[in-house]
């Protein structure tokens, strides 16, 4: 597996490295310092698995970076590395493509945690970005659902226990394999259940479901492992 790694920083690119050669020994990490050496690397290698991709770079801005890649380049897999953690910065980096968001500012087992999880097929995001402020008066919740809802239920989008199980494990970044076995469920159900979720919360994909649940501020139930 070929991997890119984008940053200005070369103790970061070399730090990077490191973690991804333990995690994957037979991987071949790339290096580019800002967004036209990379972009020549991409147009070199035509079997470019993961991109790491830096939102400050010296030469261009992160996001336009990354929606160009999604745009030209959609069979490879772009994760963002930063040290940008805010909500909006989040979000906006998953509605241009991202498959994951990790934080430079993290310790290393949550680095390599969630490196694990996005080679899985996962998506990893901070939690301690997009959780939701406490605030001194209650206000309406704002959601990604494109509307202001005060206290939206399940029961008010029409989920059904089942899936609400079904929500509360792709929370975690489960797949629907891992969805299966822990529900012990067909996958064509549980594919028919996240189909229905995604439906409900009128989103596209499971990463926005996630954020939008915790924009909205639900209490799922958790998954007793046997």
């Amino acid at each position: 597996m070929k991997i890119l790694v984008v940053d200005d920083h070369a103790l970061i690119r070399e730090a990077m490295r490191g973690v991804l050669k333990e995690l994957r020994g037979d991987a071949t990490v790339l290096e580019a310092g800002n967004s036209q050496q990379a972009m020549r690397i991409i147009a070199e290698e035509d079997d470019l698995g993961l991109i790491l991709l830096d939102l400050n770079l010296p030469d261009r801005d992160g996001f336009a970076v990354l929606s160009e890649l999604r745009q030209s380049y959609p069979a490879i897999s772009v994760v963002v590395l930063s040290g940008q953690q805010d909500h909006d910065s989040v979000v906006k980096a998953f509605e241009l493509g991202a498959l994951g968001f990790i934080t430079k500012s993290g310790q290393r087992d949550v680095l390599l945690s969630a490196l694990r999880l996005v080679f899985a097929g996962g998506t990893y995001i901070p939690p301690e970005a997009i959780e939701r402020e406490e605030k001194p008066s209650p206000k309406p919740a704002v959601s990604r659902l494109g509307a202001e809802t005060a206290h939206v239920t399940p029961a008010d989008l029409g989920l059904t226990g089942r899936q609400l199980d079904v929500l509360a494990l792709m929370m975690e970044g489960k797949g629907n394999k891992e969805i299966c076995r822990a529900l012990n469920l067909a996958e064509p159900t549980v594919k028919n259940h996240v189909t229905a979720i995604l439906k409900a919360l009128k989103v596209t994909n499971r990463t926005a479901a996630v954020i939008a649940v915790r924009d909205l501020g639900w209490e799922l139930p958790r998954h007793k492992k046997s």
